[in-house]
């Protein structure tokens, strides 16, 4: 798919200088600071030295006091508490923090994850019978909860009182909770929004212990927040930012029984980063609510000792390798759908629907379907006799209000910008289909269609050294608001190339007239060999990573995309 290169603003030269004598790197990092808000020496050491004093005050948060009263309400009364969590990795990581967390105070703790194929997403009618049954008082949902009026309010008619903790867009009416804890409603204060289901939860424990003067206790889970903020795709800067490089260091120094079973079977040993979250654990934890149920995750991840957690990491190992099968089969059927009718080639979102498609994939379908059709897109399946689906979006496009504007053919939605999940009546699909397309086509760029490649700045190779590179490692954690830093070098020379594994590019290049040489890999882009077969120049787009072969240490750089010069 071609790419349409895209240079970051520009910045004040002037600030550039400063930022570089304040803190001594080359000015093209600094540059780099200073698009990402980094201005001062004080700015720069808070990014390149998170600290936990820096977290946001949690009584910011609207309810937050509210919250914090009926919690302790019910501990001391020894309330039955249940906990109420989504299927998802956000999800399961929240009902593991907070189960474990009342765990510490309480005696009568229980969890739920409703079943994906049977109840479906969030606050489940089932769930709430659950908690009658067992004689709840206390419901404390994370990572769902802000759209489930009708069912809250079960709850709440039947004595059961609710904290929700979410992150999700509320909708015009709110549901009627004791306490809702969400930074993106209405008259919430909170100076930071991004927070992930399991983030709103740990601001929950972090203003209990904060009020018992015991803040050092909040950390306990930081690991698990750090999986939930890698998995659920939301930026890492600010407040996430934290969170995320304390989670990993926690997770690198000392992971707890279950998680060290799970990065076992992972194959991932030590110096996790971002993407061993979010390629190598997340999926595992997101298999078992896809192909079974997510409460082999929690149970997984509370396992009190060693043998117990690896026997359950090997059934989710092996409920994800059934989920890649899934994966494979139902993108090649809907990538040739979309082949086989020239309508659906030529619109500007894609809406599949087929009855047979597996749930628990739909999603990662979704994903998969826009590395080839670059578009806003809906993956349907039936379940439970309705139509249900999940979103994916596009950078620039908001796919949660296109679904919003379709809300009157829908039994229920909720989500993200960029990802969000849909229930319609079986004969809406085709309506909504239309509804959904006409939607997107009036309201898209078309500029959006075409995939954006953000280069952070044009840098000669002679400027990538050790010193260059350590700098660059320091900016980690990367993902979402924060990316590892991608150049443009020009006037370059393929020495050789050769494709690895059927699928890689490898090469080894230098700049035209410049004796210094590196290797290069693009991953998964074999088809670019025909842009290096001849002498001709050309330009790479890349970011540098570091490669370990035989013990030996070196710098590589992973190609994005490549222009003939």
């Amino acid at each position: 798919m071609s790419k349409q290169w895209v240079f970051r603003d520009a910045v004040d030269k002037a600030n550039v200088d400063h930022l570089s004598r304040a803190i001594n790197i080359d000015p093209v990092l600094s540059s780099i600071l200073i698009q990402r808000g980094i201005q001062t020496f004080d700015d720069s050491k808070k990014y390149f030295r998170p600290q936990l004093s820096d977290l946001h005050d949690p009584f910011l948060m609207k309810d937050m006091e509210l919250a914090v009263e009926r919690l302790i309400k019910a501990i001391r009364n020894k309330e039955r508490i249940l906990v109420y969590g989504d299927y998802d990795v956000d999800g399961t990581t929240s009902v593991v923090m907070m189960y474990s967390f009342l765990k510490k105070h309480a005696e009568n703790i229980y969890f739920y994850i409703p079943d994906r194929y049977k109840e479906g997403y969030g606050i489940s009618e089932e769930g709430i019978e659950y908690a009658m049954n067992n004689d709840i008082s206390l419901i404390i949902s994370l990572d769902c909860g802000i759209r489930a009026n009708e069912n809250i309010t079960l709850a709440v008619d039947n004595h059961i009182d609710f904290i929700v903790c979410d992150h999700h867009f509320p909708g015009e009416t709110l549901p009627p909770a004791m306490a809702i804890l969400n930074p993106k409603q209405d008259g919430c204060d909170y100076p930071y929004k991004e927070l992930s289901g399991c983030g709103i939860g740990f601001k929950l424990i972090q203003a209990f212990y904060d009020q018992r003067s015991t803040p050092e206790q909040t950390y306990t889970w930081i690991d698990l927040v750090a999986i939930s903020i890698c998995a659920d795709i939301v930026p890492i800067n600010d407040e996430n930012r934290i969170l995320t490089y304390h989670g990993l260091k926690k997770i690198n120094q000392e992971p707890p029984i279950g998680l060290r079973a799970l990065m076992r079977v992972s194959g991932l040993k030590n110096n996790i980063d971002v993407s061993d979250i979010v390629f190598g654990i997340a999926p595992r934890i997101n298999a078992a609510g896809r192909i079974s149920h997510a409460r082999d995750a929690v149970q997984l991840l509370l396992a009190e000792t060693s043998e117990i957690a690896l026997k359950a990491a090997e059934t989710i190992n092996a409920l994800n390798t059934e989920r890649k099968n899934y994966d494979v089969e139902i993108t090649n059927e809907a990538l040739e759908m979309i082949r086989s009718e020239s309508r659906l080639k030529s619109a500007k979102s894609t809406v599949l629907f087929n009855e047979n498609w597996h749930k628990g994939v739909i999603g990662i379908v979704a994903s998969r379907v826009i590395e080839k059709y670059y578009r806003p897109t809906i993956i349907l399946t039936q379940s439970n006799g309705m139509a249900t689906g999940s979103a994916r979006s596009i950078d620039g496009f908001n796919v949660f209000e296109a679904i919003e504007a379709c809300s009157g053919l829908l039994s229920r939605f909720g989500g993200h910008k960029y990802a969000a999940g849909i229930t319609l009546p079986l004969e809406n699909v085709l309506e909504f289909q239309t509804k959904f397309e006409e939607t997107v086509a009036s309201t898209i760029n078309s500029n959006d269609l075409i995939p954006k490649l953000k280069i952070d700045a044009t840098l000669g190779f002679e400027k990538i050294t050790a010193g260059f590179y350590n700098i660059i490692k320091q900016m980690e954690p990367f993902g979402p608001a924060n990316p590892s830093p991608v150049f443009l070098t020009e006037n370059v020379e393929c020495i050789n190339a050769r494709i690895v594994s059927e699928k890689h590019l490898k090469m080894i290049v230098k700049e035209r007239g410049m004796k210094k040489t590196f290797e290069a890999i693009a991953f998964g882009q074999a088809d670019l060999s025909g842009k290096v077969a001849g002498n001709q120049l050309i330009q790479i787009v890349y970011h540098i990573e570091e490669n370990a072969f035989r013990d030996e240490k070196y710098l590589q750089l992973v190609i994005k995309d490549i222009k003939e010069q």
